[in-house]
């Protein structure tokens, strides 16, 4: 295979792995499977997968089988990553990487697997993220955008979280969404958005090509490859459209977006390369500005935060709001209001944490600070709220306790978190972060971007903060909770 072809190939790719059943326990890979796409001709050009044994099998808990059913039996002859390191490589590097939630998960994982044996990790020429893609480009009528609901949504049958399966599970989902996208930009007038697709209105088999489950082949496809589309008619039309374009020859058409150019939604979602945190620190190597303003604590929008004492847990309710036209959270009140908190000198415990990534591949910042008994009284109270309420709507996500309390020292600790927002391609804090004094003069401090070095020198274990923060609940990947995000924060001196 010439360089040209393997720049062209979009490896679909998707990772099991065991579920952290324990603070500090990282994820380990189960499993890897991906398959080569053609995006000019939309076939399926080779496929791979392989179980991997990890390190610990202990890590391999009852939650862990119960989410893909991969067993300590079933990886216990299987070979280790670093048997199967090279084919990964080989698989990823320099192609177009896609799977669905990848950036946030599977290409964080990746990445951490070749760290754990000392190895390069492999290099995407680009990303497409089909849960960001498709909320994007066919809004939620799916409800929560996740593979399972989507899958259901088209009639395509139950995920089952096996690598290969989903992969080709995500296949589906695309071209499904692909033809939708493109009847509706072809006839607006008689088919709007959104008024004619009924989940139960398209049924299609599962049943091709369903080989390779658990093996470790790597094979060229046959001489009648599989086509993304079977209809032949809508294949050919789309087809047709994606073989005029080149994928190093991007050219968006601001006029009027055509939602089946592969090529463009590449572009859109191009994240570029996954670096090691490292980068992100290196991004901008100036201090924070202080601005000359001085700030009121406590004043304008920061008025309506109360503090512990100010609240009574028989004034707190939780209920479901709509997060997006086809989606709902649950929301915290205080006395029908939403419940937003103010708490001071608040000892940090923990500096800040840069583990995790967002979607468009940038860190999510997080420091820990001791809770005080006060605050946890109110936090355990939202808490009980919020997960009667999950429970009662049929979640059966695991709920994890906003406060841990068999920390460091058993004291009781909480989690902050410090959000970002991109504007263009640039991105930085959507916290306001202030530095006081010691003669309790506050002053803003102005990132240009995201500069984690300099919020690790600002949160510094044992520095006391100022705090007003938000309750956002979550519930992804069985995992359901309280997240807490901070608006404001006050560094003292």
């Amino acid at each position: 295979m010439d360089s040209r072809s393997q720049h062209l190939e979009i490896a679909f790719f998707d990772l099991e792995t065991t579920v952290p059943s324990r603070a500090g326990q990282g994820f380990s890979i189960l499993e890897f499977g991906a398959i080569l796409v053609c995006p000019r001709k939309l076939i399926e050009l080779r496929s791979y997968s392989t179980l991997v044994q990890p390190s610990d099998l202990s890590a391999i808990s009852a939650t862990s089988v119960r989410c893909n059913g991969i067993t300590r039996d079933a990886v216990a002859k299987a070979p280790f990553f670093r048997d199967v390191a090279r084919e990964v490589y080989d698989i990823l590097n320099g192609r177009v990487w896609a799977g669905h939630n990848i950036v946030r998960f599977d290409c964080v994982r990746i990445r951490e697997a070749f760290a754990e044996i000392d190895l390069p990790a492999p290099e995407p020429k680009a990303i497409i993220d089909s849960l960001a893609l498709l909320t994007q480009k066919f809004g939620r009528r799916a409800g929560d955008m996740k593979m399972a609901s989507l899958a259901t949504y088209f009639g395509l049958g139950k995920q089952i979280h096996r690598s290969l399966d989903d992969v080709r599970m995500n296949l589906e989902v695309l071209k499904y969404c692909a033809t939708v996208l493109f009847l509706e930009s072809s006839l607006p007038e008689i088919f709007p958005l959104n008024s004619w697709v009924s989940p139960s209105s398209i049924t299609r088999s599962r049943s091709a090509g369903k080989d390779f489950q658990g093996g470790r082949n790597f094979n060229a496809s046959s001489s009648s490859p599989v086509p993304m589309f079977e209809n032949h008619q809508i294949g050919s039309a789309l087809n047709e459209t994606l073989e005029t374009r080149d994928l190093d020859q991007i050219e968006c058409d601001t006029t009027k977006p055509d939602p089946f150019n592969m090529s463009e939604l590449i572009h859109q979602m191009n994240v570029g390369t996954i670096k090691p945190d490292e980068s992100t620190e290196g991004a901008l190597p100036d201090s924070p500005k202080l601005s000359n303003t001085l700030v009121s604590e406590g004043c304008g929008s920061y008025s309506t935060f109360l503090e512990p004492e100010e609240i009574s847990e028989l004034s707190l309710s939780a209920c479901f709001i709509p997060s997006s036209q086809w989606s709902q959270k649950i929301q915290i009140l205080h006395n029908e209001a939403l419940l937003q908190l103010h708490c001071t000198k608040m000892t940090v415990r923990f500096g800040i944490s840069k583990k995790f990534y967002d979607l468009a591949g940038r860190p999510r910042l997080s420091f820990v600070v001791d809770a005080s008994p006060g605050l946890c009284r109110v936090l355990d109270a939202c808490d009980c709220q919020a997960q009667k309420l999950s429970a009662d709507s049929g979640s059966s996500s695991e709920w994890r306790p906003v406060i841990r309390k068999s920390g460091f020292l058993n004291s009781s600790t909480i989690r902050l978190q410090i959000p970002t927002v991109a504007n263009g391609d640039i991105a930085s804090y959507s916290t306001e972060i202030y530095h006081k004094d010691a003669f309790g003069d506050a002053q803003r401090l102005v990132f240009n971007r995201i500069n984690v070095s300099e919020l690790d020198s600002l949160f510094v274990p044992g520095t006391s903060v100022d705090a007003f923060f938000s309750l956002d609940t979550y519930d992804y990947k069985q995992l359901a909770g309280v997240r807490l995000v901070a608006e404001k924060l006050i560094v003292q001196s």
